[in-house]
């Protein structure tokens, strides 16, 4: 039975996969190809080494994270409606804390996640002010629940705490 021939994407993608399930020590060459069936010989075709590897998966999230903001940009829809819908993308992308827990150990990692939420508090900070709401501190506000939000296991799923909380200042407004 021939194998399908693994590509660079493949090899990210299941990076991104052990990333999650395992963390950072799982990116590596020998673990990644016995969970793929492939040789080691596979990875090192597509990556110089497991550095080069690491770097491009976090530039493929990092590359994925922006075009999410701009996807964001293009948006129809009220300044709320779009907040709202922006704050349910980034919960359920179960990479985001895989990554901001790998950046906690890696310099380069936590380089990539900065520049994703400085976009994404652009976006945020810009969408308030369509809300009537000046104060930046409150985008920062809303990205820090965001961030936090996965983390805290309670009675309401994230998404409905972070409705919650917008609810909340559209109302104090």
């Amino acid at each position: 039975m021939k194998r399908q021939r693994l590509t660079r994407q493949s090899w990210i993608d299941a990076g991104l996969d052990a990333l999650i399930a395992q963390g950072s020590t799982a990116l590596a060459a020998e673990p990644l190809a016995r969970q793929l069936g492939a040789t080691k010989g596979s990875f090192y075709w597509h990556f110089k080494d497991v550095p080069d590897f690491q770097k491009a998966v976090v530039k493929d999230w990092q590359s994925r994270a922006f075009a999410d903001v701009v996807s964001a940009l293009a948006e129809d829809g009220n300044a709320e409606q779009r907040l709202r819908q922006f704050g349910a993308r980034i919960l359920s992308d179960e990479q985001d804390p895989a990554m901001r827990a790998w950046a906690l150990t890696a310099p380069t990692v936590a380089r990539a996640v900065a520049q994703v939420d400085s976009e994404r508090l652009r976006y945020t900070v810009n969408l308030l002010r369509h809300l009537g709401i000046k104060n930046p501190a409150f985008a920062q506000s809303c990205l820090g629940a965001l961030i936090g939000l996965p983390q805290v296991r309670g009675d309401a799923a994230p998404a409905a705490a972070f409705d919650t909380m917008v609810d909340l200042v559209l109302a104090l407004k």
